[in-house]
């Protein structure tokens, strides 16, 4: 992956690599299905340029950082948290400015995984006689644009769940009331999310229960499309997800022949099969969004899409906003997990509890036992 076997990268490495994925991650929330990246270009010690990629189909970073040094490129070092692109898209390949720009060395995080990219990048520097050292920040690149990877290599968006509940793991009382369960900053986290992602989705039951807008509205950001699993098409023509933005229904075959009677301005239909127990088959909705360029989905309810989406060892990221109260008799969100051995139970990894106002906000990443993965 480098000019020698094992680069050996210094302090000042790392120190220009942790301000380009500093400046990369500006572009949250913006750039999406393309990844976050950032740019710097350093001459004798001297930071001289440096960008990052703010918007879809805008200019990418190195392009940026470029524009910004100048002459002053000629020479220097470039760093970059993804390898560049060699093809031409939305904007013209970037190997091509670097070669130009007649920079000498380029410091690359990590090989992009784009089947149009995945090591040309770095092959066509080379020839162009440039250095290439990859492999600093790494890990911290693959966290940063998680998303980005997952749907890459495997076609499928990252699955982020984001439940509030009560101490006892409750959404909702036992009559279904639910608003709110957490305190403001909660729910402008909540809305922070949303606009980071490019899809949100919930079950048709939270739709009849809460009319939520499921828009972006307490911080400043996109509103992402709106995605909802509606089995039978109970889906009332009034929503308030129609007000404002795109929304998306999931629902069966059958229940297809009747999407006439909605807006086609408003609303769009994909039909996928059905489980044996009458369900839609959420491993090919996530699929089908996939392909329709969903990099990060938002799950935000109800109950039973939580349950199996955890049941079936679907999420990648579980965040859990905790009001230290307790509902009782209520609605949870395992109902349809079962398990006769301990062993077989879900874990938590990677876990990160911290306050939230006057709430907890636990993170973590949920695993299946080896036995229970399909």
């Amino acid at each position: 992956m480098s000019d020698t076997l094992f680069p050996e990268f210094s302090q000042e490495d790392e120190r220009y690599m942790r301000m380009v994925l500093a400046l990369a991650e500006k572009g949250r929330g913006q750039v999406s299905p393309n990844p976050m990246v950032g740019a710097v270009i350093v001459k004798e010690g001297e930071v001289v340029g440096k960008g990052y990629h703010s918007r879809y189909g805008g200019p990418h970073a190195e392009a940026i950082a470029i524009a910004d040094a100048g002459l002053r490129a000629d020479g220097a070092t470039l760093y970059v948290n993804l390898e560049p692109c060699v093809h031409f898209g939305r904007t013209p390949p970037c190997v091509e400015k670097i070669s130009k720009a007649r920079i000498l060395r380029v410091v690359i995080a990590i090989k992009d995984p784009d089947r149009l990219v995945n090591g040309k990048g770095i092959e066509y520097l080379r020839r162009s006689h440039i250095h290439v050292d990859v492999g600093l920040l790494e890990a911290q690149t693959r966290a940063l644009n998680q998303a980005y990877f997952k749907h890459r290599e495997t076609g499928l968006p990252l699955i982020i769940l984001k439940l509030a509940t009560a101490l006892d793991g409750k959404l909702a009382t036992s009559t279904g009331d639910s608003r709110w369960i957490t305190d403001e900053e909660a729910r402008r986290y909540s809305h922070q999310l949303r606009t980071e992602s490019d899809a949100v989705m919930v079950g048709i039951g939270t739709i009849l229960k809460d009319n939520p807008q499921l828009t972006v509205r307490l911080v400043t950001g996109h509103n992402p499309l709106k995605v909802i699993l509606d089995t039978k098409l109970r889906m009332p023509a009034d929503a308030k997800v129609f007000d404002e933005g795109k929304t998306l229904i999931f629902t069966s075959r059958e229940s297809l022949a009747r999407r006439e009677s909605y807006d086609a301005a408003k609303v769009s239909f994909a039909a996928v099969d059905l489980t044996e127990d009458g369900r839609l088959n959420l491993k090919k909705v996530l699929k089908e969004l996939g392909r329709r360029q969903i990099a990060q989905l938002l799950v935000e309810g109800g109950g039973m899409l939580a349950s199996e989406l955890l049941r079936q060892g679907l999420v990648d990221r579980f965040i859990c906003c905790i009001n230290l109260s307790f509902l009782g008799k209520g609605i949870g969100y395992t109902d349809t997990i079962e398990y006769s051995n301990i062993n077989e139970r879900i874990c938590l990894k990677d876990v990160k509890v911290s306050w939230l106002g006057k709430d907890l906000r636990l993170e973590a990443r949920p695993c299946l036992p080896a036995s229970s993965k399909k």
